[in-house]
């Protein structure tokens, strides 16, 4: 973590000091040029601040929030304007090292204003721009009453984040307008403490699908990032946390899996706990969950942390035909063109976003439905996935 902070202070330090010479040459009036570095000032101290934040009490990591949206808003513009200036600098070697063009001055602040323009966007409007996302899996196996079944995924909804009830209902009906054979929710419904759902419960109870909705737990469900008053305390606050998924109308798998009747076939649905890297607890049992499963059946996995995929899903005899994660949140930030796809997340994990297979095992990775952190999304919209399981066609 705190090389990462010194990696991102070196390209703020140096963006910055780009930006400020692009922004002089058009203006250099001195109240500018104040301003310009107290907001520098006090960003940074800001970032260098969470290097040594560990364990927070609930209510200030709305304040944690609060800093990385001003680092955003600060940094990123800047940022992206500094391959402008670069290139410039370049030519300037070249040509004697002249005063800087003032038209390329003026086009990297542009492109610094439109980047910023985008950010405001997803800090205010992006929380909410919900996108459906559809992918048709084929699988040689897959028992033929199955063949076009639909499976709606959401994934960490952050109820602790929610604030707009309007907004939040935009998501919900977005869901259920796909009509999908069976629901699935892959963890990570609070942030921290389960009372934090109970102004939602009503509204995601109305989510809806004629062969059940089920979901597991991601790492925030368990409330191991703050200060309990005691240990019975947290396990209360797990016990509620459960009530809750029976309210929604979601049936908790917990290490556990549940057959999918249809025709006379089945689909095994498999549910574990928590599994990560990372520091992340491993509470994940995949042996377990599948012990009571013939080896024949038709699979699908849910798994908050799609790093169990690679590190044990992969590796067992047993063939998972399909895994369902979520937990990345694609960073909530990124670029995704057409099939253009970046995030700094994809640094950490490999799988991150989206549709992955391993020699005919497959992971999905939906991008969340909500957001934890920053106060929004910035090209990574919120997601809705709809998956259909189709039987790989016949050669003839």
């Amino acid at each position: 973590m705190t090389k990462r902070i010194i990696l991102i202070l070196v390209l703020f330090l140096v963006s910055d000091i780009y930006f400020y010479q692009a922004l002089v040459t058009l203006s250099p009036h001195i109240m500018i040029r104040v301003g310009y570095w107290a907001i520098d000032l006090l960003v940074v101290i800001s970032l260098i601040s969470l290097t040594f934040i560990r364990r927070l009490h609930h209510k200030m990591q709305r304040f944690i929030q609060v800093l990385i949206t001003a680092i955003l808003l600060v940094f990123i513009p800047k940022l992206f304007s500094f391959p402008i200036l670069l290139a410039e600098d370049i030519t300037r070697v070249l040509r004697g090292f002249p005063e800087r063009n003032v038209y390329v001055s003026e086009i990297a602040v542009v492109l610094a204003i439109i980047v910023f323009v985008i950010i405001v966007f997803g800090l205010t409007r992006g929380r909410h721009f919900y996108k459906v996302r559809k992918e048709t899996i084929y699988f040689p196996d897959l028992p033929e009453a199955f063949d076009g079944f639909t499976i709606t995924q959401l994934s960490d909804i952050h109820s602790g984040s929610l604030s707009d009830i309007k907004g939040v209902q935009k998501g919900i009906d977005l869901a259920n307008a796909q009509n999908s054979d069976l629901l699935v929710f892959t963890g990570d419904l609070v942030n921290n403490i389960a009372t934090e759902m109970e102004p939602w419960v009503e509204g995601f109870s109305k989510l809806s699908a004629p062969y059940g909705k089920y979901s597991v737990l991601g790492n925030h469900d368990y409330g191991d990032y703050i200060r309990w008053e005691s240990v019975m305390a947290k396990e209360a606050n797990m016990r509620r946390l459960r009530e809750i998924h029976a309210e929604i109308g979601f049936e908790l798998l917990l290490n556990d899996a549940v057959m999918i009747h249809k025709h006379g076939q089945h689909i095994a649905l498999i549910g574990v706990e928590n599994w990560g890297k990372r520091g992340f607890h491993q509470y994940g049992d995949l042996k377990k969950a599948t012990k009571n499963i013939p080896l024949e059946s038709f699979k699908i996995l849910m798994s908050h942390d799609p790093s169990h995929w690679d590190e044990v899903t992969l590796d067992r005899n047993q063939h998972i035909h399909l895994t369902l994660a979520g937990h990345t949140h694609g960073m909530q930030f990124g670029i995704e063109l057409f099939s253009f796809k970046w995030s700094p997340i994809q640094y950490v994990y490999k799988q991150w976003a989206g549709l992955y297979n391993s020699e005919g095992r497959y992971l999905y990775v939906n991008r969340g439905f909500g957001y934890h952190g920053l106060k929004g999304r910035i090209g990574v919209w919120p997601e809705v996935t709809v998956l259909t399981l189709k039987q790989t066609p016949s050669e003839i």
